[in-house]
């Protein structure tokens, strides 16, 4: 699932565009989710081994619009309830311009920042062996250090 800082900086542009032009700014892109949400929400569906990690990917375009074309194809335009229903053209070449401006890359290409957070859950089971209580170990990790010396002995 993508992650709270994608597309941040489409999100600052068109707010910057849109605070200039307009007096103010609504939501054009999708809200994502914080990584500590998804630790919560795995814990809250009962599960108690839980590792989320994150990936950053990111994607060069010739400009916004082309990302914009993208993001509809993939689905992931605005699904917010409360959004304003249109965004005004001259709104839009301003908020490319800021786009370019601010994250333009030497070849001229502009940046987009996929953040993308991977889940694992699991849930013990009866049948499944159960991790020994704290502190109940035999060997200390310490002692570990010592078997390569040992093996090595006993090869000679």
């Amino acid at each position: 699932m993508f992650g709270g800082d994608t597309l941040y900086e489409l999100r600052c542009s068109l707010q910057l565009a849109e605070t200039e032009r307009e007096g103010g700014f609504s939501p054009h892109i999708s809200p994502f989710t914080a990584v500590n949400d998804l630790g919560h929400l795995l814990g809250r569906a009962g599960f108690n081994t839980l590792t989320v990690d994150t990936d950053e990917i990111q994607v060069n375009y010739p400009g916004m619009f082309e990302l914009m074309e993208d993001l509809k194809g993939m689905g992931e335009s605005n699904c917010s309830w409360n959004r304003k229903a249109l965004l005004h053209r001259d709104t839009m070449l301003a908020a490319a311009a800021v786009y370019r401006e601010m994250y333009r890359n030497e070849d001229g290409s502009i940046p987009a920042t996929f953040q993308i957070y991977h889940m694992i859950g699991w849930k013990y089971h009866d049948s499944q062996a159960r991790p020994a209580e704290r502190g109940s170990a035999t060997v200390s990790f310490g002692e570990l250090a010592k078997l390569n010396d040992v093996m090595s002995h006993g090869k000679k």
